[in-house]
């Protein structure tokens, strides 16, 4: 087989011509993509071409550019030497949830460290970093920073595990990961529900000392970023600022640790609507019975009975969610005065029944006492004795005293029995009816007093705890 330029002889010696368009289509194809990189570079050109990016060193194996192989990472950088500064800031990108019960608090933030590991840099033209991710970082030192007082804690690892590691060419590293916390937090309840509460996540190297590790805050309080979007549901997020102090332990020396610390003031008005408001209408329901009759026994019981085993439920429902603590809330004082209130209240309805059906005793032996000492004729004492002896308060308002309240009757029926007693008998008795007792004078006080001094213990509290 021979090629020539008009064709290709075969064996055969037949010729087989190809078409000039096929033979020109590779040169053709080379000459336009010139055309399009000569005309992308000339000024005022149309065409978008992508830029190389000079962020970007060039492709080069990480191992080998950093001389991985070459060097012991197991130890700090400087080892031997004086204390590695590692400066620390840190992006808040949610607080989560803080438990009372639990006594703890969750919150996902950007945890970033830079420190310099001469170790790690690189010859660079362009004197540009190199970023890596998380693969990288099990091969080098980086610092063993953990959470002090810490439950849980975990890098999160969706899609991939967030982990960055970014290395300059003078050998400055950047290591960032993105963690949730969930952390201690002892708080004082003695102002629930009206309390503010400081809460802090402490950061600490576990294993090197302040001679070897030296953390600190790497622009002072600007280290700390919060997302703008954080708010809770039942708190008010007052001040977040960053601290130093040095922490000591006994069996392995000094060490740096680095505090976040927050101010979180309680939100009232869910308890206003939960708890408080429920509570004293209890009281001001239990005031009721005051205007209701002493002798409506089925109304005034079930009333009383009522308000108490509501006010029980209302304390036993607030301290199923709270810690078990071993002193007095704010809310558990309003709660069980609310509760004493309301018993009073009941109290005070047994007191006037008792002293009614003492009243009542008095004013049955007064009757009598005319009727036996008063009278000189025997038909005048049947006559007595026939006219008061059934009659009691209910059947004497039929008649003309339903207008009568129950006191001002009893009086009524004690004028009676005393106006047909003999001019003789007449101070005896009345000596005797001076002893009677007005049982409506306790509910007329109630009205006033048990208002008044709730209304009193109100202003109080609320001045105490709203400070």
């Amino acid at each position: 087989m021979i090629i020539t330029s008009a064709g290709i002889i075969t064996a055969k010696g037949d010729i087989t011509n190809t078409k000039s368009s096929d033979l020109h289509c590779t040169y053709g194809f080379k000459r336009e993509t010139s055309r399009r990189e000569r005309e992308a570079h000339k000024p005022g050109s149309t065409l978008l071409m992508r830029s190389p990016d000079v962020t970007k060193a060039p492709f080069t194996k990480s191992e080998q550019l950093l001389e991985l192989d070459d060097h012991d990472f197991t130890m700090r950088p400087g080892f031997g030497g004086a204390a590695i500064p590692v400066g620390v800031d840190v992006q808040l990108e949610s607080l989560d949830t803080i438990s009372e019960v639990d006594m703890d608090f969750t919150i996902t933030l950007y945890l970033r460290h830079y420190w310099k590991d001469e170790r790690l840099s690189f010859p660079s033209n362009t004197n540009q970093s190199m970023t890596f991710d998380g693969r990288l970082v099990k091969k080098i030192w980086v610092p063993d920073t953990f959470f002090v007082h810490s439950k849980r804690s975990f890098i999160h690892d969706t899609t991939t595990e967030n982990v960055m590691l970014r290395v300059y060419p003078d050998g400055k590293v950047l290591y960032s990961l993105r963690v949730t916390v969930t952390a201690m937090c002892n708080m004082d309840l003695s102002h629930f529900p009206l309390d503010t509460q400081t809460c802090s996540l402490e950061i600490e190297s576990y294993a090197y000392t302040d001679d070897d590790l030296m953390l600190y805050w790497k622009r002072g309080n600007k280290s700390l970023q919060t997302d703008e979007k954080i708010s809770l549901s039942q708190f008010l997020i007052q001040e977040f600022h960053t601290t130093t102090k040095l922490a000591f332990y006994s069996s392995t020396g000094w060490y740096n640790r680095l505090y976040i610390n927050f101010t979180l003031r309680r939100h009232i008005f869910f308890f206003l609507l939960q708890t408080y408001f429920p509570a004293t209408l209890m009281v001001m329901l239990s005031w009721v019975s005051f205007w209701i009759d002493r002798r409506a026994v089925p109304a005034r019981v079930p009333l009383g009975i009522t308000t108490v085993l509501t006010m029980s439920t209302i304390i036993t429902g607030v301290n199923a969610s709270m810690p078990r603590v071993s002193y007095i809330k704010a809310v558990d004082i309003y709660l069980w005065v609310s509760f004493v209130f309301v018993f009073l209240s009941v109290i005070e309805y047994a007191a006037v029944n008792y002293l009614s059906t003492v009243q009542e005793r008095k004013i049955q032996s007064s009757r009598q006492l005319p009727c036996s000492c008063g009278m000189t004729h025997p038909g005048q004492m049947m006559m007595m004795s026939s006219s008061y002896s059934d009659m009691d308060m209910m059947t004497t308002g039929n008649y003309g005293m339903s207008e009568l309240s129950g006191d001002k009757q009893e009086q009524f029926l004690m004028n009676l029995v005393l106006d047909n007693e003999q001019g003789t008998q007449r101070p005896a008795v009345t000596s005797k009816s001076s002893l009677l007792i007005d049982t409506h004078a306790i509910d007329k006080y109630s009205r006033v007093i048990f208002p008044g001094a709730y209304s009193l213990f109100n202003i109080i509290y609320w001045s105490i705890y709203l400070q």
